[in-house]
Parts: structure tokens; C-alpha cells; sequence
């Protein structure tokens, strides 16, 4: 099965053409007056969250890309077709120990409990010692992967254990729906719509397994340009502003994400309702490089990347005090 990091460079670019304004911007203001910022994002992403939480007017032009992962951004930032754009810890990894344009300038800290293993409602898994031998779905290269390795390491246990199955969210949900898989590790609505529609049964979650540490990563010839450096400050400080207004305002933003994504607005409450912590986007620090480092060191234990990298020279601190003293606007 072909993974999502064998896409071509031929889908980023793609992706990166589909790039479109959000609007008329505000008159220059600022250092940032002027710059287009170009944003790569999720469905419901944070193009969605800005403007719910009334944050989307900028004193620049902000253009947004959708893109379905995170190594795919990765590729974007490195062909110069993105400036800023964030992912789990995971696909920055595959591009350390090599010539990049990337450097991670924040850190976004949230909630690991929608990274759920999944078994059927009449299932007889009791523990993830049960998994030996067991078809087990996963999505490949993402935080699924690494939570599955952690969970069977804890029983002793390797990917040789079981009968490892590599799908896509969508595909995997179908699999699981459908009978073919014995336990799914999933992450975000479609391990909630699993539950809901099939009654899955959470076996165990990403509490104490994983971080929660999603990062914010940026061109780095965007961060030498002043007017786009001004750019990206502004805009990690509207998110981290915008999730202190969803966290404020639940029900608004269950609502929104729902309208964006045309998923159930009780698999947003629930997600709320579960989470483990509250979104917040903190400054790059040593904790956040050593867990990343030990994700890395276990995708090389896999071999899931040939060799041990070291992910320090990805990161750089040089953006914590200008996001930390920016100065946002109240909400509208």
C-alpha cells in the first residue's frame, strides 16, 4: 500500500496551487503591512478557527492551502510554496539530517485524548495484550504509528507481534466498520465517528503515551524577510489567542467546526468534553526538542527512517519573546 509519504512532490505542488485568499485584508499596518503569508492548513483547520473566533482580519493577505498531512507540508515549506504550517512531531522528522528550508518556531501543547485504539463493541480485547496476533490498523508515519509502537512496547511486544494493517483514516474506517480489522489506532473525528455510529469501544488512549505536542513550522527565508516574519509572529499570536476563545466558547466552536467540516456537531462536543488538555501555543524549549528527539529515535529503531537524526537543528527559539509580546486585537 502506497503511504503518505511516497506522495509525489508533483501532489504538494498541486496543493500549494489551490492556494487562495481569504479575503480582502485591512489596510497595511505594521511591520507585516504588505506581506502575503501563505498558510498551509487542515479542513477546520486554524483558517477556520481565526474566523470563527472573529481574528481573520489582518493587516495583511493571508492565503491558505488545504493539504490532508502533515509530511505533506513538510514538502510545501521545502519547494518555498508555503511560510507556515503545523503537524504532530512526526513528519519533521523525515526531512532532519538533511538539507531544509523548515525550522519549527512554536509549540502547539493539546489534548491526546482523541488518539484512541479502537475495538469492536463485541470484542473480547481486554488489554493491549490482546493484540498479539491481531490485525491492527494504524495510519502510517503519523502519531498512530509511534502510539502503537509505544502501546506494544508496554506489553513487551514489537510490530512483529501483530499483523500490522497501514491505512488512511477514510480507509480505515471503512476496514473497521466492515469487520476487517481486530483493534484500529486512530486520532481525531474518525475514531469519535467510530464510536458513534459503530460503538466502538476505546481500549486504551493516548494519555501518557503521547505528548500532545503539535509544531508550528516556518520557511526559513520567510523568517529572514521582515514583512513576513512580522506575518508569522501575528499569526501564531491570533491562534494562540482564538484557542483561549474556543476554550471560552465551546458550543461556538463546536458549532463552527461542524458547519466547516460537515461533521457532527456532538463529535466536537465530545471531543471537548474528553480532552486531556486545553489547546495552547507555547514557546519552543528543550522539552518539546527532547520529545521529538525520542520520537525520532524510535522511528529509527523501527525502521521507519534509516538512521538515527538529530532533530535539534530543525528548531530555532529566535521567534518566543516577539509571539509572547505581540499585541492582537480583541476579537470583533
Amino acid at each position: 500500500m502506497t503511504s503518505l509519504l511516497d506522495l509525489s512532490r508533483r501532489s504538494v505542488l498541486t496543493g500549494a496551487a489551490a492556494l487562495s485568499a481569504c479575503g480582502p485584508a485591512k489596510p497595511p499596518v505594521g511591520d507585516a503591512g504588505g506581506a502575503t503569508l501563505r498558510v498551509a492548513t487542515f479542513k477546520g483547520g486554524v483558517q477556520n478557527l481565526l474566523r470563527a473566533a472573529g481574528l481573520d482580519q489582518t493587516p495583511y493577505k493571508v492565503q491558505y492551502a488545504e493539504f490532508v498531512g502533515g509530511n505533506l507540508i513538510t514538502e510545501a515549506i521545502d519547494a518555498r510554496a508555503i511560510d507556515l504550517g503545523s503537524m504532530s512531531e512526526i513528519p519533521p522528522v523525515f526531512v532532519a539530517g538533511r538539507p531544509t528550508l523548515l525550522r519549527l518556531v512554536a509549540v502547539q501543547k493539546g489534548d491526546v485524548n482523541s488518539q484512541v485504539t479502537l475495538i469492536p463493541k463485541s470484542s473480547p480485547i481486554a488489554s493491549a495484550a490482546d493484540l498479539k496476533g491481531k490485525r491492527v490498523g494504524f495510519v502510517r508515519a503519523t502519531t498512530a504509528q509511534y502510539f502503537l509502537v509505544r502501546l506494544l512496547a508496554e506489553q513487551g511486544l514489537t510490530l512483529a507481534d501483530i499483523e500490522p494493517v497501514a491505512l488512511s483514516p477514510q480507509d480505515g474506517l471503512s476496514a473497521f466498520s466492515q469487520g476487517s480489522l481486530d483493534a484500529w489506532v486512530i486520532y481525531g473525528v474518525q475514531g469519535n465517528l467510530a464510536r458513534a455510529r459503530l460503538g466502538a469501544r476505546v481500549l486504551t488512549t493516548g494519555l501518557g503515551r503521547l505528548s500532545g505536542n503539535y509544531l508550528h513550522a516556518a520557511l526559513a527565508e520567510a523568517l529572514k524577510d521582515p514583512p513576513r516574519r512580522a506575518a508569522i509572529v501575528d499569526h501564531l499570536a491570533r491562534a494562540r489567542q482564538a484557542y483561549a476563545w474556543a476554550e471560552a466558547n465551546p458550543e461556538i466552536w463546536a458549532a463552527a467546526q461542524s458547519k466547516a467540516t460537515g461533521v457532527p456537531i456532538e463529535i466536537y462536543r465530545q471531543q471537548h468534553q474528553e480532552r486531556s488538555a486545553r489547546t495552547e501555543i507555547a514557546p519552543v524549549n528543550a522539552l518539546a526538542i527532547a520529545s521529538q528527539q525520542t520520537v525520532a529515535d524510535t522511528f529509527a529503531q523501527i525502521g521507519a527512517i534509516p538512521a538515527r537524526v538529530d532533530v535539534r537543528p530543525l528548531w530555532t527559539d529566535e521567534l518566543n519573546s516577539e509571539i509572547a509580546n505581540a499585541n492582537i486585537p480583541p476579537k470583533l
